[in-house]
């Protein structure tokens, strides 16, 4: 069915939104940004064309909103396969899918992203309490408002720096453009829109949950990542270097056990490395999934 020729800019974007009802909210962001300020800028070099007649000539040209959605689909699929992590070959047996994990990319990348959410998380905790602190205390200032504000854009825009960070190491397709900033409203609607829209306030949410969140994921990679190597690997260091240094150790005493015990010790080990990648993915599952639900705009 074919829609009725926009006429305005808010028509032509409203019926590109309806166009890609149902896709990825992040992809619905970008498309939106990249049309508003396509028609924005031809609306810019032509100010003495009437706009029913230039989105005529732009939809011609740029395409109409259900080209566009279209080929930003298209667009969409030849570069999630681009991007897409190489899969492992299919395990045949519950061994072969339980010890395959290590040839699986997503679950390297999102060990190494619980490793770094310890210093992010103390970033954007430290950034949003001194911001907001700052913001309140300065309130009762001329420069109050007007530092409230900034902070405030700097949180929008490490939303999207975290966004990158999420998108290349867990796989959660995330903005890649900034919502559009609307030209037709004041300084101070926009300063006000700043401050009732529930993404910059779900973002400060974000950052500032990030920080427990990043002690859990660095203490628990941590500890399961030596744990398990010292079980693993521990008893063949120990007897190759005739050395008690590798190993589990309680007061400053190293706990070997018996022989007997030690294949049994190292296997303990092995599954508590295997069965950390496990977890580890499936935590970067779900973080991405937190992400994705409070710093991209829904459609």
């Amino acid at each position: 069915m074919n829609r009725p020729m926009p006429r305005t800019i808010d028509e032509y974007l409203d019926q590109l939104r309806r166009a890609l009802h149902g896709e990825d909210p992040a992809l619905i962001q970008d498309a939106l940004y990249d049309a508003e300020d396509h028609l924005r800028s031809e609306f810019a070099e032509n100010p003495n064309v009437p706009p029913a007649e230039l989105l005529a000539r732009i939809a011609s040209s740029y395409g109409a909103p259900e080209e566009v959605a279209e080929i930003y689909r298209d667009k969409e699929v030849i570069v999630n396969r681009a991007l897409r992590t190489p899969r492992p070959p299919p395990a045949k047996s519950a061994y072969a899918r339980f010890f395959g994990v290590i040839f699986d990319p997503r679950a390297w990348a999102s060990v190494f992203y619980m490793l770094l959410a310890l210093p992010t998380g103390i970033f954007y905790f430290t950034w949003a309490v001194t911001g907001l602190s700052l913001s309140l205390g300065l309130m009762v200032l001329i420069i109050g408002l007007p530092f409230a504000a900034l902070f405030l854009a700097t949180v929008r825009a490490l939303s999207l720096v975290e966004g990158r960070i999420i998108e290349v190491m867990l796989g959660e397709r995330m903005p890649r453009r900034p919502p559009y900033p609307s030209r037709d409203e004041s300084l101070l609607e926009k300063v006000k829109r700043l401050f009732t829209d529930v993404r910059t306030w779900s973002t400060l949410f974000y950052m500032v949950l990030m920080l427990p969140l990043g002690i859990f994921f660095f203490t628990l990679a941590v500890s399961c990542i030596s744990i398990g190597t010292s079980l693993a690997v521990g008893p063949i260091a120990n007897a190759l270097l005739d050395t008690d240094v590798f190993g589990i150790h309680y007061n400053g005493v190293a706990v070997a056990g018996p022989l007997w015990l030690q294949p049994l010790l190292m296997l303990v080990g092995v599954v508590i490395l295997f069965g950390f990648m496990h977890l580890a993915r499936g935590i970067g599952k779900l973080q991405g999934a937190m992400a994705k639900q409070l710093l991209v705009y829904s459609s």
